[in-house]
């Protein structure tokens, strides 16, 4: 018995560890920025020790330039040229590198307290000289299945694109690659063009999580149907806690996406509407699944529920049907089972065996009852 309760209690403490961990991705604290003033540059994600390193791809119609490893300096001399360029700044933890970028680019010191602090809302912000926009990456590290997301921050310029993302490693190897080959219209584009590939990019990458998620709940709804248990039980929540997540990231990512559409900055031109409504559709879209999945995940649950309540009702079955059919069994032995002198079944020598074909008797007629009634 107290090995059972030991095992129990390290099933309810694993629960309650992995409940913490969900929820500590969807309330972050800011322990490190309080009591500081506005516009104060304080990294507040937890890749520490991620060292900043900035790539540039720098390219018109004819030709790229591209640099892996840029300094500072050379970012800021990109300002005012001609070309488009992209700089995407990897790993956040060096403020002061940061701070001179901002300040080379007239980025306000507010806009770089956001990009610092890593867990905002996805939002657009129209500053005039450039547009400020947070959006939130989402992925699955190697050999693990929870979903964690990233944020990534974009800086449109006239002339260039600037992002900041915690960590290395995104979704964006394929406009790197389109940038390269100069296929399509991306080379012939502006850097607002590129702001919708890159976002286009990231929504795209929200339906290949989302296409694993919906696996994994018909996994979850199969097994149900075949087995439930408390297991399965604790990997629907886990998905629910999945999908609460991933809806955090999301909707608030249509206002950003509407804000565009609807913008009327200088900094967008007309020939990118048209794209930005269909990014906008696919967003949709993607909302639109999270909630069928949430819908269906209910819907298990209530299966699982459903079928424990079946279980239970089966079992309950059984066990009425046996307490019934002693009921008259133990009427009878009761009768026989008292001390009374004179009674005449006593003293007949075929008493016994007369009294295990009464009982079985019994036993066999009010089981063929049940089951013309149809009770089991």
């Amino acid at each position: 018995m107290n090995k059972l309760f030991k095992v129990a209690d390290q099933q309810m403490n694993h629960l309650l560890t992995a409940s913490g961990k969900q929820l500590k991705r969807l309330f972050i604290t800011i322990s490190d920025k309080q009591g500081t003033p506005p516009g104060t540059m304080v990294y507040t994600g937890k890749q520490k020790a991620e060292p900043l390193r900035i790539s540039v791809m720098d390219f018109d119609a004819a030709t790229l330039a591209e640099q892996s490893d840029a300094a500072t300096e050379a970012c800021l001399a990109l300002k005012d040229t001609a070309t488009v360029s992209w700089i995407n700044v990897t790993g956040l933890n060096d403020t002061e590198a940061v701070a001179r970028i901002g300040k080379g680019f007239g980025i306000h010191p507010l806009v770089l307290e956001d990009i610092l602090h890593t867990t905002q809302r996805p939002k657009l912000e129209d500053l005039g000289d450039y547009l400020f926009l947070v959006v939130r990456m989402l992925f699955v590290e190697p050999g693990a299945r929870e979903i964690h997301s990233e944020q990534i921050s974009f800086i449109l310029t006239k002339h260039c694109l600037i992002t900041f993302q915690e960590r290395a490693g995104d979704v964006f190897d394929e406009i790197r690659d389109r940038l390269r080959q100069s296929h399509g219209r991306i080379r012939k584009m502006g850097p607002d063009y590129l702001l919708y590939a890159l976002m286009d990019a990231i929504v795209d990458n929200y339906f290949v999580i989302l296409e694993k998620t919906g696996e994994q709940i018909e996994g979850i709804e199969q097994a149900l149907m075949e087995n439930p248990n408390s297991l399965l039980l604790n990997e629907l929540y886990a998905q629910k806690r999945e999908l609460l997540y991933i809806r955090k990231a999301i909707w608030p990512l249509r206002e950003a996406i509407g804000g565009l559409e609807r913008g009327e900055s200088n900094l967008l031109s007309a020939k990118i509407s048209a794209y930005l409504r269909d990014l906008y559709d696919h967003t949709i879209q993607v909302i639109d699944t999270v909630e069928t999945f949430r819908d269906m995940l209910s819907g298990v649950q209530d299966l699982y529920l459903s079928s424990m309540g079946h279980k239970t009702n089966q079992v309950m079955q059984v066990l009425t049907i046996i307490a019934t059919i002693f009921i008259p069994l133990t009427f009878v032995a009761g009768i026989y089972g008292m001390n009374f002198e004179h009674m005449p079944e006593l003293g007949w020598k075929y008493s016994y065996p007369v009294f295990w074909v009464v009982m079985v008797t019994l036993s066999l007629g009010m089981l063929y009852g049940f089951r013309r009634m149809k009770w089991f």
